[in-house]
């Protein structure tokens, strides 16, 4: 089965990058500077920012509209991303990498069903999600911190 994975627009963040740590604050954001290889992955490039990078630390709302699931976590975005992630039937290194836990939910944002599996066997579990025909995306998170990492959908 065909899917689609796509980082976050960076358009809709790209108006923190830059701002001074005061401004920041007032965003509930915090800035860091990468020091260690894959210690923050970035959710609009979907790859891990390298040492020396920036990054922000913000609150994103991963899956909204009038539903128990609704959910806000925090997330990390390279500062200056400037393009979102979007490739058909493959993933990323920085999820292919971690153990992420993939939440199938239906099209009124109600869960389905949901699974763990390491991100280098991720494609049948993609798979079996997908072959209920009421799922109608999937939201990938890393499980050990807990936080989204990208929205699956079926190309």
């Amino acid at each position: 089965m065909s899917f689609r994975i796509r980082g976050l627009d960076p358009a809709f963040f790209q108006p923190l990058f830059g701002l001074s740590l005061e401004e920041l604050t007032r965003h509930a954001a915090i800035r860091y500077t990468v020091e260690e290889h894959h210690s923050a992955p970035d959710r609009i490039e979907l790859r891990d920012a390298e040492p020396g990078e920036t990054v922000l630390l913000i609150s994103h709302e991963y899956l909204g509209g009038d539903t128990p699931y609704r959910g806000r976590l925090a997330i990390y975005v390279r500062e200056r991303a400037k393009y979102a992630f979007d490739t058909l039937d493959d993933a990323p290194d920085a999820i292919r990498r971690r153990l992420i836990s993939l939440l199938a939910f239906d099209a009124n944002g109600v869960m389905a069903d949901a699974d763990v599996v390491e991100g280098a066997e991720l494609e049948p579990l993609i798979e079996r999600l997908f072959s209920n025909p009421h799922v109608a995306f999937l939201n990938a998170h890393h499980v050990r911190r807990g936080c989204y990492a990208a929205r699956i959908e079926r190309a």
